[in-house]
């Protein structure tokens, strides 16, 4: 818990996402590509990108509360915006918070792409996309 923090932000389910993603990513790689296995473990690696990308905009929205004067002003701050606002209250580093645009941007270009065009923009982003949701775990929680 957050001793900082009027309030405790549950980080559970995003860790739980985030160790999925990263067995399935694992698993993906150990299996060929034209085999069932691959396509499965590939459709389990975006769907958990997927999540983990909604989780931490939430999540993180509800650590910068404290850093607004109504909770009004943070509920209407887009994905973007929230990262940006990471960024400026020391959250994230200026690095992270452009790396979590361009996940934004690649999840937004790939929204209705489930094909091999998913998984040649999306699928290289995942060790460095893996790092940085792990961190922006102990962000949530920092004090």
């Amino acid at each position: 818990m957050n001793a900082d923090l009027p309030f405790t932000i549950d980080t559970f389910f995003l860790e739980r996402c985030i160790q999925t993603l990263d067995k399935a990513f694992h698993l993906l790689q150990q299996v060929d590509a034209e085999s069932l296995e691959y396509d499965l473990y590939r459709s389990a690696t975006i769907k958990e990108f997927e999540i983990i990308l909604e989780q931490s905009g939430s999540l993180l929205r509800k650590r910068l509360k404290p850093f607004f004067h109504t909770s009004k002003s943070v509920a209407r701050l887009n994905f973007k915006d929230i990262f940006r606002y990471a960024g400026h209250h020391d959250l994230l580093s200026l690095e992270e918070v452009e790396r979590w645009l361009v996940y934004r941007d690649n999840r937004n270009s790939t929204a209705h792409d489930y094909g091999l065009g998913l998984a040649e923009q999306t699928l290289p982003l995942m060790p460095q996309f893996i790092m940085d949701a792990q961190s922006l775990v102990q962000a949530i929680n920092k004090p």
